[in-house]
């Protein structure tokens, strides 16, 4: 915490690093090919194989990294609301 990241407070920093650490794992959870969750989905669905599956995550993928580069270059918007509450 007190490493000048953005030149936010240490306090700061610790909701910006929790917020950011909560959403690596949530993409760990389901990325390809050790995402849990995955094979959690296609064992509901046993007529969709599991290609079809990794196919169908793309799209939530590529929205999570732009979410984690939102984040990472533009700390404040994680913080806006707890700046509100």
């Amino acid at each position: 915490m007190a490493l000048d990241f953005w030149g936010m407070a240490p306090q700061d920093k610790s909701i910006w690093f929790g917020v950011l650490a909560l959403m690596v794992v949530e993409i760990g959870l389901i990325t390809p090919p050790v995402g849990i969750v995955l094979y959690v989905v296609n064992r509901l669905v046993p007529d969709i194989p599991m290609s079809a599956t990794f196919r169908g995550v793309l799209p939530y993928l590529v929205s999570d990294i732009a979410r984690i580069l939102l984040v990472v270059f533009v700390p404040s918007l994680t913080l806006l609301l707890f700046r509100i509450g």
